[in-house]
């Protein structure tokens, strides 16, 4: 398992941290302020639960004025589930092929 890995992974422990990913995919490019607003947690506390997931690559950030907006990026997600689930689920889905295909021959 790679460091990015890792840092994904303890990322995504967090129930808030999952939460706040949540939010940003629903509306994108929202600020600290209006992701507060969705929790009931210290400035402070949000603010250190974005710098993990920015350090995870889950979340990234962009000045706009005066405003810098969080958007979600789900490409370390996406890694993650082809590298831990696709590896896992593919015997499996092959093994109920390979079944339906034997249960269609013998009617």
């Amino acid at each position: 398992m790679t460091e990015d890995d890792d840092r994904v992974f303890k990322a995504l422990a967090d129930p808030t941290r999952r939460f706040l990913l949540d939010l940003l995919f629903v509306r994108d490019g929202q600020t600290q302020s209006e992701l507060e607003s969705e929790l009931e947690m210290s400035r402070f506390g949000v603010a250190k639960h974005l710098k993990v997931l920015e350090e995870a690559g889950l979340v990234v950030t962009r000045r706009v004025g005066r405003e810098k907006l969080h958007h979600l990026n789900a490409v370390p997600i996406r890694l993650i589930h082809d590298r831990w689930i696709d590896k896992y689920t593919e015997p499996r889905l092959a093994a109920l092929t390979e079944l339906k295909a034997q249960l269609e021959s013998e009617e």
